[in-house]
């Protein structure tokens, strides 16, 4: 008898008829195959950190617990091997090791590296792509139990669709990404007013290696934070143990979830926690080895949603959601957080063939999300938002093909290697369209 999944967010959950944790390309071909056999559908999962449905399934559930570890590394190319459900919090210490480093990471690292890839994770940076652009090789099992290598000069298509594939094109059990020398970030983070934020924004973002900052509605300060890459031996000044559990742990966790859920009960304080919250978040400068930086603590339990807009639509879209909070009673009680990636050519990359800024918004997981989620999909979607995959979002397949220049290309490829629809769950059926049906979207 198999245990209930649930994801972190608490959004959605699954009772598989079947849970395996392969080990090894050769496992997961033979679990593809006897599926195959059976009917029943597969869906690899990750740590489960998606707020969507992309990872239910009432079929086999293939957790990542053994498929991890270093498969091999180059450190004078940098090219290194990683099985694909290797965490990004245990994979970024072993890669410091051999003195490398991923180049950007987005600011949650309990991902495994094939969820974080295929979902479509990302950092801030402008001059930086997401993190499935570090991808330089892929082994996948298709639907019929082969095992395929892709990369940009084999099967250069495949490579194309699967680094964001939302697990639709097969199940992905290594991965070779490209990384970096190891390098140490100074993170400088300041409350700075908004208005100043905003008037501001393509020049802070142009002066800082990473860029990004938070803003909680009722209030009018925007909390930057601002990265520069140093060599790895610079000195380092990381957040000392006392000041991390005061600030982190006291402040960020129990009394902000405290004060949510007084929130909770009296919607009307709302605008004075977020006040006091901002207040609360002072300034911070440390320099750490970078993979300690990007990455936050995230244990207070919210719902989110995200779009990709292009770049230039950003502030215009900010002011719009502020008048809207300004003008209207919803009590809103997590903030914006707003980030920055480069173009990139993968299909259903959010960033595919523009620059974007990432605006995320967030609820309290106790509080009504529902008419604040709508608003900010209209107000993002009107401006040729890109939904985040793994995020809470409205679209189907309809609206999402008129997104992408590359989706037809990519439901074409995936009812050629998954004609069954064997790696499809309600989500992707929502969002791609079903398989070999009227529904698949076509262009």
């Amino acid at each position: 008898m198999t245990t209930r999944w649930e994801n972190w967010a608490r959004t959605e959950s699954a009772l598989p008829d079947r849970v395996v944790a392969p080990s090894s390309t050769e496992e997961v071909a033979a679990v593809v195959t006897d599926a195959a056999a059976a009917g029943r559908p597969v869906k690899a999962i990750g740590s489960g950190h998606s707020f969507s449905g992309i990872a239910v399934t009432d079929g086999v559930q293939l957790r990542p617990d053994r498929l991890t570890g270093l498969v091999r590394a180059d450190t004078g190319s940098g090219l290194v091997t990683v099985r694909a459900g290797m965490p990004l919090h245990r994979l970024n210490p072993l890669l410091a090791e051999l003195g490398l480093a991923l180049e950007i990471l987005g600011d949650i690292d309990r991902q495994t590296v094939a969820g974080a890839l295929t979902t479509g994770t990302h950092g801030s940076g402008e001059r930086f792509g997401v993190l499935a652009t570090q991808v330089r090789e892929l082994e996948l099992v298709l639907a019929d139990g082969s095992v395929v290598t892709c990369s940009a000069t084999e099967r250069p298509d495949l490579f194309a669709a699967a680094r964001v594939s939302l697990g639709a094109l097969g199940v992905i059990t290594t991965v070779t990404l490209q990384c970096v020398p190891l390098f140490a970030l100074r993170g400088l983070d300041q409350p700075q007013p908004l208005d100043e934020t905003l008037e501001s924004l393509d020049g802070l973002v142009a002066a800082h290696d990473h860029f990004e900052f938070f803003w909680f509605p009722h209030t009018t300060t925007a909390l930057t934070r601002r990265f520069t890459r140093l060599p790895a031996g610079t000195g380092l000044r990381p957040l000392g143990r006392v000041a991390r559990t005061v600030e982190d742990r006291l402040l960020a966790d129990y009394a902000f979830e405290g004060l949510l859920r007084l929130g909770t009960r009296r919607p009307a304080i709302v605008p004075g926690i977020t006040r006091l919250a901002t207040r609360l978040t002072g300034s911070r400068d440390v320099t750490d080895l970078a993979h300690r930086v990007f990455a936050s603590p995230r244990n207070v339990r919210f719902r989110e949603g995200e779009y990709a807009v292009p770049r230039d639509a950003v502030v215009d879209v900010l002011r719009e959601l502020r008048r809207w909070v300004d003008t209207h009673d919803e009590a809103v009680s997590f903030p914006f957080e707003v980030r920055f990636a480069a173009a990139d050519d993968i299909w259903l990359s959010p960033a595919h063939e523009r620059d974007v800024a990432y605006v995320a918004f967030h609820q309290y997981h106790r509080m009504p999300h529902e008419r604040w989620f709508r608003v900010c999909e209209d107000v993002l979607g009107a401006a040729g938002g890109r939904p985040h995959w793994g995020k809470m979002h409205s679209l189907d397949a309809t609206e999402l093909a008129g997104l992408y220049p590359r989706f037809a290309d990519f439901t074409a490829l995936r009812a050629r290697v998954d004609p069954s629809g064997m790696f499809a769950n309600p989500y992707l059926d929502r969002v791609l369209g079903t398989v070999g049906s009227d529904t698949e979207v076509s262009r």
